[in-house]
């Protein structure tokens, strides 16, 4: 990007050249980082997403700062791209920090929690609600910066060899299912296996897992659980928002200049709301396919279910907040922006979405 058009994108994003040309980092020449993320290479969604990301911001910085992906397994696996980044063999990953439950307790809410925030919720949660400072202050240990960064929305519920009717059906089942969700499950009586995305449709093919929850339609189509399994159930209770993260080195994101943490910032904002449009599109589309082509079954979760899910939510949040002060205070900031929240929810997307039909 060059001229006019250069010049227009800075502006929109806030930039401050005149700060740039002064810098130390300019004055090095060109920076390059590598990107490492939890994906299979350009996976729809999550995958297209953390290439996107990594184009803009070599575009909008008009090469003087470029980010070289590498997908999952090229340098590091997928669930050890937060050490990667924390211990300086990569300035950037994507990924989702439902993943990192075992290093901080409280990570996997900046993904989802079961019956929490939607999409929207829980942008506003992060950007006005005071969630960003939260997850700041729990990465801040490990010398990561995250951001939101992606987003594949509403998620399903998951795939099942057989269907599941009540909570007897639920005891000794293996699924795949990280974060909070899968605590839900364990207190249901399941066993949730942790698994990067990449081993998932072979795990289940063999009766490794015998179900598994992913993404929604698009993404879970192109992962081909289908052929494994035939009944997909909602609602996705367990993660009704899919936030990908931008983890940063905090090292490496202090010594850009002004204009370039500019433009990583604001490229990681614009990427999230555009992954989410995508994904509603994308979602609609694949849907039709798994239903009408692939012979897939739409399932509703139980009452019953539902009803000892919501519950167990309750008992892993509580759990959670006791593990130490900063837990506890993410844990009471997610209720509370739900709680703010619920009512105009109420009001406004689920009166209409009745009235629509």
């Amino acid at each position: 990007m060059s001229g006019p058009n250069r010049r227009s994108a800075l502006a929109f994003l806030g930039a401050a050249p005149a700060v740039a040309l002064a810098s130390p980092a300019l004055s090095q020449g060109r920076i390059e980082w590598r990107m490492v993320t939890s994906w299979p290479k350009n996976l729809p969604g999550p995958g297209v997403t953390a290439q996107r990301l990594a184009d803009a911001i070599s575009t909008l910085s008009d090469g003087r700062l470029t980010v070289k992906l590498y997908a999952a397994g090229e340098i590091v696996p997928a669930l050890e791209v937060f050490s990667a980044v924390s211990g300086g063999a990569a300035q950037m990953a994507h990924t989702a920090s439902l993943f990192w439950g075992g290093k901080i307790p409280a990570a996997p809410l900046f993904t989802a929690g079961p019956f929490g925030l939607t999409p929207i919720e829980h942008i506003t949660w992060i950007n006005h609600g005071g969630g960003q400072q939260i997850w700041d202050q729990l990465y801040a240990p490990f010398g990561i910066k995250p951001f939101m960064a992606g987003n594949t929305g509403f998620q399903m519920g998951g795939w099942y060899k057989r269907e599941v009717n009540t909570i007897a059906d639920l005891k000794g089942l293996k699924i795949r299912m990280p974060g909070l969700g899968g605590e839900v499950m364990r207190l249901l009586g399941a066993s949730p296996v942790t698994l990067p995305p990449g081993e998932i449709l072979s795990a289940l093919q063999t009766g490794v897992i015998d179900a598994t929850e992913f993404l929604g339609p698009s993404s879970d189509f192109a992962m081909g659980f289908y052929k494994a399994a035939k009944f997909y159930y909602a609602p996705g209770f367990h993660e009704p928002n899919g936030t990908g993260e931008a983890l940063i080195s905090s090292q490496a994101f202090a010594e850009l200049p002004a204009d370039l943490k500019a433009i990583v910032e604001h490229a990681c904002a614009a990427e999230n709301i555009r992954a989410l449009g995508e994904s509603e599109w994308q979602n609609a589309a694949r849907l039709k396919v798994l239903v009408e082509e692939k012979g897939v079954q739409l399932r509703n979760y139980s009452p019953e279910i539902l009803d000892a899910a919501r519950a167990a939510t309750q008992q892993a949040l509580d759990t959670l907040a006791a593990k130490d002060e900063l837990s506890a205070e993410a844990v009471t900031s997610f209720r509370d922006a739900a709680d703010h929240l619920r009512n105009w929810s109420t009001q406004s997307i689920q009166k209409f979405l009745a009235a629509r039909g």
